[in-house]
């Protein structure tokens, strides 16, 4: 006879659950599951590159020798094995089938799924001049791109960086350490425009060049000369600069092709509401692909906050995601740099400044309505995440105003009295 399974005979089917991408917020993603919904779904991960997921902020470490390649790994194997997902990496994914919910991969096969996760990454800007399909035009993005440079630096070429904003600084520090002559043009009137002001800025310019690399701003490319490979970069000014590699860190685009041919809705980024949901129903985007409220962010801490989202969403939970306070907290071309929150200080607030450019040292506190809403620090980061911590939880610093520029330990001591 038939009939329902006793309770304790129940059988629970795993929803196919099926990640395009093993990058960092992919890794993140797994990880959440893991935590909330465990047993829920079947995850099939699918990535591009060939290795598993690593940590691309380290990049620049490896190219610079002070990191291994292996030693950047997020996580191994043995650690996706044990969360029961399946792993194809060095696999790309060529279309979404939302009518039959497949997503095809190369080699002609697919794979079904209930829930699909977009964590597509984003893409090297190329600068559109003449010669920039030359032989020795490079990207520094992912850690094949790295492999390259390294050749590069240890044949002692002379490598024309463009781009002053981190990527390029990176790249720069990198080849330098590593023993290549390097020349940075940036577009801008300072570097990471982004994320410091221009005392800030001024600042990391002279400690970056006390590592040998020759910065040159309001540098505009024209064009790349060259018969066959690279030979020379030419500026909008007439300047020409020697060079046998051209490295492009002028910035990153989303990867947004395949779901831009699977017809969900596009802009600069992949379309998501506060659920990370995309225009199709079970289909979400994360990441440096997605883009939520006109914003796509391009850092590591929102990707991670928004797969800290997903997951709980994707477990049952309520949860939403309403945006991330940008900051960066890094170590650029060997320099410490952190920056968060509204940094430049506009709409009425006030600024606190300290500045020793002997010791290389800037920092810059922003206040409004009795509250920190900014930070830029330069050289000496120790109180970076406190800080960040004081700008998103919004809590009044009035008692702690008069010391909290020399540090957390003083200015809470100093409130405890």
């Amino acid at each position: 006879m038939g009939g329902l399974r006793p309770p304790s005979e129940v059988v629970f089917v795993s929803e196919a659950l099926v990640i395009v991408g093993n990058g960092m917020a992919a890794a993140r993603l797994v990880d959440e599951l893991a935590k909330t919904a465990l047993g829920r779904y079947a995850i099939a991960v699918i990535g591009a590159e060939p290795r598993l997921a690593y940590n691309r902020v380290l990049l620049s470490s490896v190219l610079a020798g002070e990191t291994a390649s292996h030693d950047i790994e997020l996580n191994p194997a043995r650690w996706w094995r044990d969360r029961g997902v399946t792993l194809k990496y060095n696999c790309r994914a060529t279309e979404i089938d939302l009518g039959r919910r497949e997503l095809k991969i190369e080699n002609e096969e697919s794979i079904a799924f209930s829930k699909l996760i977009l964590a597509t990454g984003s893409a090297p800007l190329r600068l559109n001049v003449p010669g920039a399909d030359l032989a020795g035009v490079h990207t520094f993005r992912d850690s094949r791109d790295v492999d390259l440079l390294l050749t590069l630096a240890t044949r002692k070429k002379r490598v024309v960086v463009v781009g002053g904003g981190l990527l390029g600084l990176e790249a720069a520090y990198g080849l330098a350490k590593a023993g290549a002559q390097v020349d940075l043009i940036h577009l801008m009137d300072r570097l990471m425009e982004r994320q410091l002001d221009a005392p800030a800025a001024a600042l990391l310019k002279s400690l970056v060049e006390r590592k040998g690399i020759r910065i040159l701003l309001n540098a505009n490319t024209a064009r790349i000369h060259g018969e066959s490979r690279v030979e020379a970069v030419e500026l909008v000014d007439g300047r020409r600069i020697e060079a046998d590699a051209v490295i492009f860190a002028a910035g990153i685009r989303p990867n947004v092709a395949l779901a831009k041919e699977a017809g969900l809705s596009v802009n600069r980024g992949v379309v998501v509401d506060d659920h990370l949901k995309t225009s199709a129903a079970d289909v979400f985007a994360l990441g440096e692909c997605a883009e939520h409220r006109d914003i796509c962010y391009g850092l590591v801490e929102p990707a991670y906050e928004q797969a800290g989202v997903l997951a709980r969403h994707l477990a049952g939970h309520n949860a939403a995601y309403r945006g991330s306070v940008v900051a960066t907290n890094l170590k650029v071309s060997g320099v410490s740099v952190f920056s968060g929150g509204d940094f430049m200080g506009e709409g009425g607030s006030e600024t606190i400044v300290l500045s020793d450019v002997k010791h290389g040292t800037y920092k810059k506190l922003v206040v409004a309505e009795g509250r920190l809403t900014g930070a830029v620090l330069v050289g000496d980061v120790t109180d970076a995440l406190w800080y960040l911590e004081l700008i998103r939880s919004r809590e009044p610093i009035a008692r702690i105003r008069p010391d909290m520029m020399f540090g957390r330990a003083l200015a809470l001591s100093s409130k405890a009295a």
